[in-house]
C-alpha cells in the first residue's frame, strides 16, 4: 500500500519498508515508535482515496533507526571593498526513519 504523508513540514511518497531521512524528531531514542496521523492519500488503483486535507483514521506507524547530524554548510557573507566577511556553520539534526505500516 502506498501513501502521502506530511512530517516535520515535509511530504514523503512511502510505501511500507522505506527508509526516509526527515528532520529530527524530537525526545525521542533510536528504536522509538512514531505514530504518523498526517496522512494526506492512501491506497492502491480503485482503493485509492485523497484527504481534505487529511484522511480522517489513517495513520502510518515508522520506526526511528537512528538521530544524525547531516553534513556541515558553510554560509559566507562578503562585502566587496568593504572588508565585511561572515563565515557561520550548520549542521541539520535528522532522524532516519524504516515505515513499518500504513492503515486507512
Amino acid at each position: 500500500m502506498k501513501a502521502t504523508i506530511k512530517t516535520q513540514g515535509q511530504q514523503f511518497a512511502v510505501t511500507e519498508g522505506d527508509i526516509l531521512t526527515v528532520n529530527r524528531y524530537p525526545d525521542t531514542v533510536a528504536g522509538a515508535i512514531v505514530e504518523i496521523t498526517e496522512v494526506l492519500s492512501s491506497g492502491e488503483g480503485a482503493a485509492f482515496k485523497v484527504g481534505t486535507p487529511m484522511l480522517a483514521g489513517a495513520k502510518v506507524t515508522a520506526k526511528i533507526l537512528e538521530n544524525k547530524r547531516g553534513d556541515k554548510v558553510i554560509v559566507f557573507k562578503k562585502k566587496k571593498r568593504k572588508g565585511y566577511e561572515r563565515k557561520r556553520g550548520h549542521r541539520q539534526e535528522l532522524s532516519v526513519i524504516k515505515i513499518e505500516s500504513i492503515t486507512a
